[in-house]
């Protein structure tokens, strides 16, 4: 039988088949794909083949993996040798924001993008909670979003709670399958819930004392949208690290960055230290952002390995 591998748990993956009807299944034997040191070797959004156990009910055994169009990978948290793959066949990835409650950092919105353009994967960025912020808070993050479409990425400005431009967000799901992901407590799975009061997603408070998000999704799940598509809500993570990538292709991953890159004096300029950069000088005179820039030199500093 086939399916599609609607929500991981780590030891049970559960496949929607052809007939709509779900299934509990395990992996069967040692499966690994070839080249890829994962966590999870099967991921949500993957096409499986798999055999029903015929003592067990609706249960089965994954004994094949369909190749993917795509997928997106983080380092995981505690093997810096180890990847995990987040989401697989997605066509758009994106990363939900906060300017405060909690504070969602550049780096980290970065981080995602350069692994979204790697892997090919078109990305957007949606601000939420624009309903809490003050006004400095608001002009934080309408300059962030002016450098992010600078950059060449679309933004969204929501108050999921306040349901603002929500109608945006639907067009931008609609008919697509979409992986979106953030800190903890940015509002995802309030987001779903909106968009999809049957899914009744758990959501939590933030924490008083450190103004951060509680983990309420625990695993990756894909989700109907009643409008056409799927959503994959992710766990919130609190770090992005990069996979398999060497840091003199880093500056490939940063659109504006690459562009300025063309007419730099050198062809493998690194864009750091080099006379005749062109990337420097436009962030000298402002064409290209000082926070981006910046990110892509820690980005760059932090890969000095490819992780393996």
């Amino acid at each position: 039988m086939e399916g599609t591998v609607i929500k991981s748990t780590g030891s049970w993956y559960y496949v929607r088949d052809g007939q709509g009807q779900h299934w509990a299944c395990k992996i069967k034997g040692s499966f690994r794909i070839k080249g890829l040191r994962t966590t999870n070797p099967v991921a949500v959004g993957d096409g499986v083949v798999f055999s029903p156990i015929p003592e067990g009910e609706r249960e089965g055994l994954i004994t094949n993996l369909y190749p993917r169009k795509n997928y997106i990978i983080r380092k995981a948290t505690k093997l810096s040798k180890e990847s995990h793959i987040i989401a697989a066949n997605i066509d758009q990835a994106i990363i939900m924001a906060t300017i405060a409650y909690p504070q969602t950092y550049t780096l980290f919105i970065d981080r995602f993008l350069v692994t979204a353009e790697a892997y090919r994967i078109p990305a957007k960025i949606i601000f939420n909670k624009t309903d809490l912020y003050d006004q400095e808070q608001m002009e934080k993050m309408n300059e962030l979003v002016g450098i992010y479409e600078d950059a060449g990425y679309e933004c969204f400005k929501t108050s999921v709670t306040l349901r603002e431009n929500l109608d945006q967000v639907t067009a931008l799901l609609q008919d697509k399958t979409s992986v979106i992901s953030g800190n903890s407590g940015v509002g995802k799975s309030t987001l779903i819930n909106v968009l999809h009061p049957k899914a009744n997603l758990k959501t939590a408070r933030l924490s008083d004392y450190h103004k951060a998000g509680k983990h309420c999704t625990t695993f990756a799940e894909m989700i109907d949208l009643p409008f056409g598509g799927h959503i994959i809500d992710t766990p919130g993570i609190r770090g992005f690290g990069l996979v398999d990538m060497d840091r003199e292709e880093i500056y490939h991953y940063f659109p504006e960055i690459f562009r300025a890159s063309q007419d730099c004096k050198f062809h493998n300029c690194t864009h750091t230290h080099e006379p005749g950069c062109q990337v420097k000088e436009r962030v000298k005179n402002g064409t290209i952002s000082e926070i981006r820039y910046d990110n892509y030199l820690r980005i760059f500093e932090d890969n000095q390995e490819k992780f393996r």
